[in-house]
């Protein structure tokens, strides 16, 4: 049965807050807010959950996924960052951008893109979304939630449940989230490419 959990979006409750990392650890898969609509989450090493997701989104193996981290210091150890990617990271971190960077062998196999060996991080700025990585103590895999056929993410749990709530394990309902998903910009080779245009400005990286 799908777990529901009111959260509140500024002070999420501790408790909520263990149990979902405890549901996380456990294979589970969690819809939850962020900064930038809400998003299908799991445990980054674990296949049957990241199966699922990419069932529920109808995803190939060339979709990057994301690692949500809490800090730049957990990139470094899932990407390779030099000084001057460090230094574009720091500037626009936390925020509502994904950042396409080549893998370290930290990273597992299911999630690396099949030729590029690439992934997509990011640092959220969302009180329970931080909550949740911090109880964690590793990155969240991550997609956004954007139906099949669909060009924008969710942004209201009640409707999540009422369509997705079958195949969840827990459902996090933080309130209203912004509509627009993520920028998505391309590190690993410089000047940055913009791969998508979404809630983060993206000027900075056109110059």
């Amino acid at each position: 049965m799908t777990q529901f959990f009111q959260m509140h979006p500024e002070n999420p409750q501790k408790r909520l807050i263990d149990q979902s990392v405890a549901i996380i650890r456990q294979g589970g898969v969690i819809a939850y807010p962020t900064d930038s609509g809400y998003a299908l989450g799991c445990h980054l090493g674990d296949k049957k959950a990241i199966e699922k997701i990419k069932w529920l989104r109808s995803l190939d193996d060339k979709h990057n996924f994301t690692l949500l981290c809490s800090d730049l210091s957990e990139i470094g150890t899932y990407a390779k960052v030099d000084n001057a990617v460090f230094r574009l990271l720091k500037t626009h971190t936390p925020g509502p951008y994904t950042f396409i960077l080549n893998a370290t062998t930290e990273v597992p196999r299911l999630l690396l893109h099949p030729k590029r060996r690439s992934i997509g991080v990011r640092v959220p700025d969302h009180r329970i979304t931080n909550a949740l990585l911090t109880g964690l103590g590793e990155p969240l895999m991550s997609v956004t939630l954007i139906p099949v056929g669909e060009a924008l993410p969710m942004t209201d749990a009640e409707e999540i449940r009422s369509r997705f709530g079958a195949h969840l394990d827990l459902i996090i309902d933080g309130g209203a989230c912004h509509l627009e998903p993520t920028s998505v910009i391309d590190l690993r080779d410089l000047p940055p490419k913009v791969v998508r245009e979404g809630r983060g400005d993206v000027a900075p990286f056109r110059e």
